[in-house]
């Protein structure tokens, strides 16, 4: 996951996949990015470039809500449920 603001990039990382690609994570903060290490769905702690200490991540409100996010339709009960919904979703990509 990536989140894109003014000067802010910052990237969330499971702590698995953190120890196997320790490098490439490292080289994204020396580029400037910000990687948030997460425990399962929790964030436990943030890398950070070094001079970025005064750097606060701005929580804007949601522009929506969701409610407002349709729905799946049922399956149609037979068949291979992933093709349904790629052919449910065609029209998005």
């Amino acid at each position: 996951m990536t989140i894109q603001d003014y000067l802010v990039v910052m990237t969330t990382v499971g702590i698995a996949n953190l120890k196997a690609h320790l490098s490439e994570h490292l080289q994204a903060v020396r580029r400037g990015e910000t990687v948030v290490v997460l425990d399962r769905t929790e964030p436990i702690a943030r890398i950070v470039p070094i001079g970025a200490e005064g750097l606060e991540l701005v929580v804007r409100p949601a522009k929506g809500s969701v409610h407002d996010v349709p729905l799946l339709g049922p399956t149609r009960g037979e068949g291979d449920v992933r093709a349904q919904l790629v052919e449910e979703r065609a029209d998005r990509w």
